[in-house]
């Protein structure tokens, strides 16, 4: 692996910061460093997976990541044009202010190439649609950590069907005791159980939808 893969991998923020800014001023294309940067977040995912990494390196990969994208941002927006997976829209429901689980999600999204809009915490059922009908996003992704946002979950997927966007958005839902039987309660097409599985749902709603 190479040398800013290999940095990330092992969550030494400052060598990722430095590694980034570096290449930029040296003309690197940023779509490639931002390619070396997903494959140390799907290291990070991997060893998650395998139980070398726990929750605590998986928040500092995100917070790593995120610091790296924020550099290359600028130089990513022409160069990303029409070449990305596909939109997300993605937010903590209403009644909830928990993000660590949310951000997560996010960065892993976002180092799979997919343009994610997060609307934050607390948000409402109406303000998802507001999103959705103006990024025409056909993925939506809402978490919630405590059990009374399952109601929460299964009102905005009510207010998807009262605009007319059910048919057309795919919901994945994830957070406290998420699991089937929450995802059939909510009238969500899937639940994921990390930021690793979150990055498969999304993958597969793109596959689904054409």
């Amino acid at each position: 692996m190479n040398e800013l893969t290999g940095a990330l991998a092992e969550l030494e923020e400052k060598s990722v910061r430095e590694l980034v800014q570096a290449q930029l001023s040296n003309g690197k294309d940023p779509m490639k460093i931002l390619e070396d940067l997903k494959v140390g977040m799907d290291i990070v995912g991997q060893r998650f997976a395998e139980g070398e990494y726990f929750l605590v390196e998986l928040v500092m990969s995100a917070d790593i990541f995120n610091r790296a994208l924020d550099i290359l941002e600028p130089k990513l927006l022409e160069a990303q044009k029409g070449e990305g997976k596909g939109t997300i829209v993605i937010g903590t429901v209403k009644g909830d202010i928990h993000y660590i689980g949310k951000n997560l999600v996010v960065a892993f999204l976002k180092s799979n190439g997919f343009e994610v809009h997060d609307l934050g915490e607390d948000v409402a059922p109406e303000r998802f649609v507001e999103k959705l009908k103006e990024s025409g996003a056909p993925i939506l992704a809402l978490s919630g950590l405590i059990t009374t946002t399952h109601d929460v979950m299964r009102e905005t997927v009510e207010a998807l069907k009262s605009a007319g966007l059910r048919d057309k958005v795919k919901v994945m839902i994830g957070g406290c005791d998420v699991n089937q039987e929450v995802v059939d309660y909510t009238g969500a097409d899937a639940f994921g159980g990390d930021a690793v599985s979150a990055v498969e749902i999304a993958g597969r709603f793109l596959a689904e939808l054409g």
